[in-house]
């Protein structure tokens, strides 16, 4: 396999709950392994513009995997999986239902393994403007003489 795709399979559950006189249905991760073998089979890759969001996932108490199911409102269909909370934002973003469960530590050490080999990733810096660059000229003003 691939050294930035791991298989993981999802599996879903509906729970209902009871919401004042309405009964909701929620959805959650019943089940997330790695390999091929469930339910439902996503691919996870990684990338390597994302190292730095990888890297605060795996720093947190419980690192997580995020997965989309489809838009806010309907039946969940799971259809991409990320490890990176950027991403999923943007999913959200976007009005997508977003799951999540927690990391399995397979997956971790994958990761793990795959900053090392890759170096994390640059702290971005802004550079420096040239001096006045932007900005207008200041005029005299009469608290100010020339």
């Amino acid at each position: 396999m691939s050294d930035n795709l791991r298989a993981l399979s999802v599996t879903l559950v509906a729970e209902p709950k009871q919401v004042r006189s309405f009964t909701l249905t929620q959805w959650r991760i019943a089940e997330l392994v790695p390999g091929d073998q469930g339910e439902c089979v996503l691919n996870l890759q990684l990338y390597m513009t994302e190292r730095a969001a990888y890297r605060f996932n795996l720093t947190a108490p419980t690192p997580r995997l995020f997965v989309r199911a489809g838009f806010t409102g309907q039946t969940p269909k799971p259809d991409a999986i990320t490890a990176s909370q950027d991403v999923a934002a943007g999913w959200l973003d976007g009005e997508q239902q977003v799951l999540e469960a927690a990391m399995p530590m397979a997956i971790q050490v994958w990761i793990e393994h795959y900053l090392a080999r890759h170096g994390e990733a640059p702290m971005e810096t802004r550079k420096k403007k040239r001096k006045g660059a932007g900005r207008s000229k200041e005029t005299p003003t009469k608290e100010q003489p020339q």
